[in-house]
């Protein structure tokens, strides 16, 4: 309701772009939820932050207060500590600057959750507290029996049962009061528990039959429609708290009455001219959608001809080398058909013989030259074109090593000055197995060209400093269970701590203006995921980066 003002307020100070912007920003927020509640987390995270910055685009405090405090609860649902802390702390101070209070209380026993869980007990109890206070200055009779039983569980951890027992028979209280199902099985579980550490069996047994019972009367589709009927009985009191406040308005309106029903009236044509521009926002949304998802495509495509670019040198060079065998051989064998002819001649068969089998020998390796110029040119169509989805057995180490030589010589070709170690160690065991190999070659090219930038960017700013370094990238695969993992490892750069959570967003890249679109560690992860597999990195600053692919064996 309150986002729906917004779209509202912006539409009348004649600001539809705004409008446009809080509407786009409320789908991403919501299909971030759906994604969410279907166990979509890499989906939902994304979502939340499509939100997130077109909130901190148009400085909307109220919104940015609700999207911050869901990416809050999606990472503490993830048991990232860290980050959940920093959105939600986020969203409370976004919540005291807009006045938005609603929602306030929440925030604070989820921050005082975050601390208890990190071991900060002191800390935790200061939040707990605040909902106390919070949610009764806004008689939200939920958060206050939440902060209870938290409290109750805080005070347990610490040993504090005399503490403990009173917050938890007062969080029950207050969640019979409300008639909360889920409410009563928390506060059953924590007097148990309670009771239990205090040795008191009775007690302790009796409560945890009461946690069972609410437990079982969760599932039973009677019960269920009991709560949500007491669950109704309590939005019932709040709303005719509300009417009673309505009614005590309504008597100070009625000495200005007839001004009132001006100002309806002229209500009433804004939201008619609202309505219209809102459904003609709603086809420019339309219309930018379709745009954005036929972009998106170009991009993608745009990508993976840009690596097909970047193998283009490195192939020349590597199909040279056969090429020279195949022509080396073939003037061989014209020079020993020659000198049979002239052997046959002089009937001579034995050396006739001696030669035949030489020139048969050549054919076999022009033959093998040729194959391997055959499988290069193969492995370069396969690339260029778009993948066919379907997996095939794949040799693995052969594949990341014919991707990590043709990366290395195409920069090779690109920068003269270029130059790198590179080390590999291949586990025999891993095998072949069913990928499509085209994709991940597309990976594995994407992880070598960015561990050979970053050796190199290192080599450049040691030289200039005078200092000795040697840029190595090291490629290794390993079978570890049921599973297949690469490893492509350098010396460089690393990647700065707060650059680690980003760098598998679409767009998000480090390189100069340039040099890279972003898109291909985000390809390389929606690859990976797609195979069922995962894509990891583990990093340190200035001293390298190591990135992991996990891949499921035979």
């Amino acid at each position: 309701e309150k986002n729906i003002w917004q779209i509202s307020k912006f539409s009348k100070e004649g600001n539809p772009r705004i409008a446009r912007l809080i509407v786009l920003a409320i789908i991403h927020h919501d299909m971030a939820r759906l994604y969410g509640g279907t166990g979509h987390k890499e989906q939902e995270l994304s979502n939340y932050y499509e939100a997130l910055k077109i909130g901190n685009s148009i400085n909307e405090p109220t919104f940015l207060s609700i999207v911050n405090m869901s990416l809050g609860l999606a990472y503490l649902n993830l048991k990232k500590l860290d980050s959940a802390l920093a959105f939600e702390q986020k969203a409370l101070n976004y919540s005291n600057s807009s006045g938005y209070q609603i929602n306030k209380g929440r925030i604070l026993i989820r921050i005082g959750t975050i601390y208890f869980r990190k071991g900060n007990y002191a800390l935790a109890k200061q939040y707990f507290s605040e909902t106390i206070q919070e949610s009764l200055q806004q008689n939200n009779l939920q958060d206050l029996a939440e902060a209870y039983v938290s409290l109750a569980n805080l005070y347990s951890a610490s040993e504090n049962r005399d503490s403990s027992l009173w917050y938890a028979k007062r969080g029950l209280e207050t969640f019979q009061s409300i008639g909360s199902p889920d409410g009563l099985l928390t506060a059953y579980t924590a007097l148990s528990s309670i009771y239990k550490l205090q040795k008191n069996v009775d007690s302790a047994f009796l409560y945890q039959t009461l946690a069972i019972t609410a437990k079982d009367s969760l599932n039973n589709v009677e019960k269920i429609n009991q709560f949500q009927s007491i669950g109704l009985n309590e939005q019932i009191r709040l709303r005719k708290l509300e009417e009673e406040k309505i009614q005590t308005q309504n008597k100070i309106r009625t000495y200005s009455l007839l001004t009132g029903l001006g100002v309806f009236l002229l209500i009433g044509i804004l939201l008619y001219r609202n309505n219209r521009q809102k459904q003609k926002a709603n086809k420019v949304l339309e219309t930018t959608l379709a745009n954005l998802r036929s972009t998106q495509a170009r991009l993608i495509q745009s990508e993976k001809m840009a690596s097909l670019g970047e193998l283009t040198a490195g192939i020349a060079h590597e199909i040279q080398n056969p090429l020279n065998f195949v022509n080396n051989f073939s003037v061989v064998n014209k020079e020993l058909i020659a000198e049979m002819k002239e052997e046959i001649d002089k009937g001579n068969y034995l050396e006739v013989a001696a030669i035949a089998n030489d020139i048969e020998d050549n054919e076999e390796k022009i033959l093998y030259h040729g194959g391997r110029a055959d499988a290069i040119v193969k492995g370069m169509l396969q690339h260029s074109r778009a993948s066919t989805g379907k997996k095939e057995p794949t040799n693995i180490n052969a594949l990341a090593d014919e991707y990590l030589r043709l990366s290395y010589q195409g920069l090779r070709a690109k920068d003269k000055d270029f130059n790198a170690s590179f080390k590999t160690s291949f586990d025999e065991s891993v095998g072949r197995i069913e990928v499509v190999p085209q994709d991940i070659g597309r990976v594995l090219l994407n992880l070598y060209n960015n561990a050979f930038y970053a050796v190199n960017e290192k080599n450049a700013s040691t030289s200039s400093a005078g200092q000795t370094y040697e840029p190595i990238v090291e490629v290794s695969t390993n079978k570890v269970g049921n599973k297949v993992e690469i490893s492509v490892k350098d010396n460089g750069l690393g990647i700065p701590a707060k650059n680690v959570e980003k760098i598998f967003q679409p767009f998000f890249t480090t390189k100069p203006t340039g040099q890279g679109t972003g898109l291909g560690l985000s390809l390389s992860y929606d690859i990976i995921k797609a195979h069922g597999g995962e894509l990891k990195v583990e990093t340190k600053e200035g001293e390298g980066a190591e990135f992991i692919i996990q891949l499921p064996g035979v």
